[in-house]
């Protein structure tokens, strides 16, 4: 199966066909520097790594432009509350923008580009805009006449008519249309400008996007992404000025990630449930969250609660245990006296199929909730395999090795389970342990008098004995070698 992607432009899904056989151009919107990141933009940000990831694992080269908007109204208010210049407060927000990605385990995109490095860019296309009609300047701003240009809306396919009939908009009887945008700003006193042919001023957020993805990927490249909440007006606009300007398709294929919700109800501080990475971080490890945003479809809106965090660790625990018994089992010799399990054959079908599988789950329109689910199914019959011993007999070796490949593979493209698998789960116990209502020594304690109680056949304070540890989220775990335990 050839890679296919939804196109949010279409409605439909399209066979990847990129412009240049073998390379890929992507550019998606970063984010507006003037404060912490949120798990929205961690969303996006895990979203499009996982598929410049996959596309580089596909073989394609790919150019990947992510910017940073570093001027707007919200970089300018917060300088102006703090009593210091625009420049600070982006460079701060910039470098711990990076340091969120960074925990959360992205690659860097190829190109970063910055707004205010690229006005002169940003001029010559407002310019080619006024020039050929699409574009008109009033005292100083510079706006985009949307009526010239006839396919505007073709994305989000809204209609104008009902937008301007029902339209929430600032009224500026200098504008033609109440709907045409700013391209650029005239400076207004005590706010940073530049020089430009109507005079001082900023340009406007849309425009920034134009300028740099066409310096970095051309006038018509393969992939734009970003967040459903920029459909409109952000893309919407980006698709008008930049076609406008050029008089070719501006985009081929326009990816979108679903929203984050907050338990069903949408993100807003005014609900007083937003949530900055470094919030969600105090509580999970960047891998859980993570696996969390990759278990479900990108496109699909995706609910966050701590309980939801939760369910998410359980779930990438399991994965993990079985990965360190499995690298557990390939570092004890094997038995001469063992034979196959009885696994054996359901396994080795499992393992065959593991990259097939998730390959085609991938190249649907980039389905990491069927690729782990292809995962999960895998790691159930190993589990099997294990306990049925078969990882003792010699001839299994090259299955598991065959499978701790596909996994390492799989790792590469989702960002997950690079860690030492034991690493991993000794660092959830240790968090736990923070918590726990009862000391080790005493849980040793109890042990010790359950199995005295059981040799006894005190079954009655055996079994006492274990709902008391488990109220306090201990699981013991009884095998023909002893009882250990472990938080749950």
């Amino acid at each position: 199966m050839s890679l296919r992607l939804y196109n949010t432009l279409t409605g439909e899904k399209e066979l990847f066909v990129p412009r240049v056989p073998g390379k890929a151009g992507m550019y998606v919107c970063g984010v507006t520097v003037y404060d912490f990141c949120h798990i929205g933009h961690a969303r996006a940000g895990i979203v499009f790594d996982m598929i410049y990831r996959y596309l580089r694992f596909s073989g394609y080269d790919v150019t990947y432009v992510r910017n940073y908007t570093d001027i707007d109204d919200k970089i300018i208010n917060r300088a102006n509350q703090e009593g210091t210049d625009y420049r600070t407060i982006a460079d701060r927000y910039i470098a711990t923008f990076d340091e969120d990605m960074d925990r959360l385990g992205m690659l860097r995109p190829t190109i970063e580009p910055k707004a205010t490095d690229h006005i002169e860019d940003i001029i010559n296309i407002i310019q080619r805009l006024v020039d050929n009609g699409h574009a008109y300047a009033v005292d100083g701003d510079v706006y985009f006449a949307v009526e010239t240009f006839p396919a505007y809306l073709k994305l989000s396919g809204r209609n104008l008519d009902d937008m301007l009939a029902g339209a929430r908009v600032d009224v500026d009887e200098r504008k033609r249309n109440p709907m045409d945008f700013a391209l650029w700003k005239g400076s207004k006193p005590g706010e940073p400008f530049w020089q430009s042919p109507w005079g001082t001023g900023r340009p406007g957020w849309h425009i920034e996007c134009s300028a740099m993805s066409m310096r970095f990927l051309g006038p018509s490249f393969d992939i734009h992404g970003g967040g459903k909440d920029l459909v409109f007006p952000h893309h919407e606009n980006e698709i008008a000025q930049s076609e406008g300007a050029n008089g070719c398709q501006f985009v081929n294929y326009w990816l979108h990630n679903g929203f984050v919700n907050i338990n069903s109800e949408k993100m807003s501080k005014s609900l007083g449930n937003f949530f900055t990475i470094r919030d969600v971080l105090e509580l999970f490890d960047p891998e859980t969250l993570r696996f969390f945003i990759l278990q479900a479809h990108y496109r699909s809106p995706l609910d966050y609660s701590d309980q939801n965090l939760r369910e998410a660790q359980a779930g990438l625990s399991r994965i993990y245990e079985a990965l360190a018994a499995l690298e557990q089992t390939l570092t004890e010799p094997p038995v001469a006296t063992a034979q196959p399990a009885a696994s054996t054959p359901e396994l080795e079908e499992k393992v065959t199929a593991l990259m097939p599988r998730f390959r085609e789950a991938m190249d649907d329109d980039f389905n990491t909730a069927q690729a782990l689910g292809v995962l999960f199914d895998t790691v159930r019959t190993l589990n099997r395999f294990l306990a049925e011993g078969g990882g003792s007999y010699d001839g299994a070796r090259s299955l598991l090795e065959r499978l701790r490949s596909a996994v390492a593979e799989i790792s590469t493209v989702l960002g997950l389970f690079q860690t030492k698998p034991s690493g991993w789960l000794a660092a959830r116990e240790a968090e736990k342990a923070q918590h726990l209502t009862i000391s080790p020594d005493e849980i040793e304690r109890l042990l010790a008098e359950r199995s005295e109680a059981r040799k006894n056949k005190d079954f009655k304070r055996s079994d006492e004995i274990r709902d008391m540890l488990l109220a306090q989220n201990i699981q013991l775990l009884d095998t023909p070698q002893g009882t250990s335990w472990k938080i749950k």
